[in-house]
This record gives C-alpha cells, sequence and structure tokens, in this order.
C-alpha cells in the first residue's frame, strides 16, 4: 500500500509542476509545460558546487545533490522514510529528512532549496498553506517537490524528485498498475 501511495504521489509531483493544481501558488517564471524538460545543462553531482555537464541527470546524481544539500543544511536522512519501488529506482527520488533532530527543520528546509537553486534547480513555483511550504523545482528532465511540513505538531519535510521523461512516465505508470494490483 505505501508503494502504491508513493508511485501516485509521484505522477502527483509531475501533474503538480506541470502546471495542473497550481491554484494558490506562485509561478515562478516561464511557462511549465512538459516540454521544458530539455531545460539548460544538468549537474551529475560532481566535485565542487554548481558543476555542469551536458549529460543528462540521473537519479543517482539527484540522489547526490539532495543528500549533500539536506545534510549540509543540517538535516540526517530519516531511513524509515517512503522506499522508492525497485522497478522505478532511475525514475524517481525519494528523501525524507529526519526533522525531530534538526535543530530548526524551517530555516534547514530553506536552506536545502537555496542550495539546490544554486546548483541549478529552478524554482517554478511555491505555496504555502497552514505553515507548510511545498516548492517545486525543474532540473533538466527531473521535477522535485520539497515539502515542509514542521511548522505545527506534525514534523515532517521530505523532497520527491521524479523524471518527467516519456521513458520514466511509462515506467511510473507500470509501477504505478502493478502496486495498485497487490494492494
Amino acid at each position: 500500500m505505501r508503494k502504491a501511495k508513493l508511485v501516485a504521489a509521484a505522477a502527483g509531483v509531475i501533474l503538480l509542476v506541470a502546471g495542473c493544481g497550481s491554484e494558490g501558488g506562485a509561478d515562478k517564471g516561464g511557462s511549465s509545460s512538459a516540454g521544458s524538460s530539455s531545460a539548460g545543462s544538468a549537474s551529475t553531482g560532481g566535485s565542487g558546487a554548481g558543476g555542469s555537464s551536458d549529460q543528462k541527470l540521473d537519479a543517482a546524481a539527484v540522489t547526490k545533490e539532495l543528500t549533500d544539500a539536506a545534510t549540509e543544511a543540517g538535516f540526517t536522512q530519516d531511513s524509515s522514510g517512503e522506499q522508492v519501488p525497485a522497478e522505478a529506482k532511475d525514475c524517481m527520488v525519494s528523501w525524507t529528512a529526519d526533522a525531530e533532530k534538526a535543530a530548526d527543520p524551517a530555516k534547514s528546509y530553506a536552506s536545502t532549496v537555496s542550495t539546490l537553486t544554486g546548483t541549478g534547480w529552478t524554482e517554478e513555483r511555491s505555496s504555502g498553506v497552514g505553515g507548510s511550504v511545498i516548492k517545486s523545482l525543474t532540473k533538466s528532465s527531473w521535477k522535485l517537490q520539497a515539502s515542509n511540513h514542521s511548522a505545527g505538531p506534525l514534523k515532517l519535510v521530505m523532497f520527491v524528485a521524479v523524471d518527467s521523461s516519456p521513458e520514466c512516465a511509462a515506467v511510473l505508470a507500470k509501477s504505478n498498475a502493478k502496486a495498485q494490483q497487490g494492494s
């Protein structure tokens, strides 16, 4: 059941970043159509901040960028967070912060997002309701939803990135169908 929810959440990230469900958010520039997947060069997570390459960004590079930015900001990864289904590992990354251990989760969240935008991620949209903040970022064909729900008793900070390429859309649809059959 958790796997189905995670894959469904990934599909929601793609839709949200692609422009559906943007009510209450603030667009941060340009069209966020699916055609923007070829924007710019991609950092491959190599040494040095903001290093770029013409290579396509992959899940390992996204994981490294998220891990580096979040740990530099004071987060540790919560190993009990949502796990990506095996068949979607090349197309999806989930990184859940242990917000309970962070000195100031909101500050660490803002610092993580700032570091990511400094390494080539572009903030497309931001929305906030009742102390929760969700920012949508893009880089290469990847769409990232950065969520901070740490203002109240719930302490949840999560980053979910999905490769929006046609190949990965097919993989995620197949994974979602498989997860739905298993639940």
